[in-house]
């Protein structure tokens, strides 16, 4: 019984061989792009980023009227990130 099971044994693990060295030969490829995709900014992303930061400058700038309006002084918008 163990003759026929160790005869496909080398048939069973040529396709396993065959799909590491695929992987191999393909992990550098992989890496350098995903690298590339990381270190870049697509222009979503940059218009994300951007209408994030107006948002919370104009938070700011409510909540700083607001504490002005309490406090009966002028508003200080310096203290509000520039967007």
């Amino acid at each position: 019984m163990r003759i026929p099971i160790v005869a496909l044994l080398p048939l069973a693990l040529g396709g396993c061989l065959a799909k590491t060295a695929l992987d191999l030969a393909t992990l550098p490829v992989k890496a350098a792009s995903k690298t590339v995709d990381v270190l870049t900014t697509s222009q979503s992303e940059a218009d994300e980023k951007r209408g994030r930061a107006i948002r919370e400058r104009e938070e700011c700038i409510g909540k700083e009227q607001r504490r002005a309006e309490r406090e009966r002084r002028q508003p200080d918008y310096s203290r509000c990130p520039k967007a």
